[in-house]
Parts: structure tokens; sequence; C-alpha cells
């Protein structure tokens, strides 16, 4: 179901004021928007986690390239807080480095 939709049904019966319709909105708005960003980033973290467990060094090395761009991005747009992103880049540096 559309999550517009099931805002929209939740709002007939719980909202009581213009202002809480259009928050009610908002932040299904807000929701569908961040869900999609966190989701491409832990796509990108899992293609990293993936070359590494292979032990391909050169493979992982590029998609760390796009990974931290993608988490850079999310974290300035607060979809994740922004030492998760350092934290996750880290720990993915790391273990790129233990391969031999």
């Amino acid at each position: 179901m559309n999550i517009f939709k099931l805002a929209h049904l939740i709002l007939k019966d719980m909202a009581n004021s213009k202002q809480a319709i259009k928050r009610a909105r908002q932040n299904a708005a807000r929701y569908q928007l961040k869900h999609s960003q966190r989701s491409q980033a832990r796509t990108a973290v899992k293609a990293v986690k993936n070359a590494i467990a292979e032990n391909n060094k050169k493979s992982a090395t590029e998609l760390l390239k796009a990974a931290e761009k993608i988490l850079d991005s999310t974290a300035s747009k607060k979809v994740i807080h922004k030492n998760a992103a350092a934290r996750t880049k880290s720990r993915l540096v790391k273990a790129i480095k233990a391969i031999s």
C-alpha cells in the first residue's frame, strides 16, 4: 500500500487540526525519501562487505569509493548520523587493509 494512502487513512481517524494533517503528510513523505536513501547506503556497504569476503581487494577498494560517497551524502542529509557513517567507513577500510 502506498505510504501516502496509508497516512491519509490514519489521518481521517487521528488528526484533529489542519496542522496535524499537514504534519502527518510531511512525515509520510520524509519517511519515504529517507527510507530509500538508507536502503541505498546499506546496499553499497553490503557490496563492499561481499567483495571483502571474496578477498577481492581491487573490487572492494572501488566499491568502497562509491560507498563512502553515498554514506557521506546520507550523513549530510541527516538520514544517518555522521558518526555512524564515519564508523562504517572506518571499519570497511580496516577490513580491506586486512585482506592479504
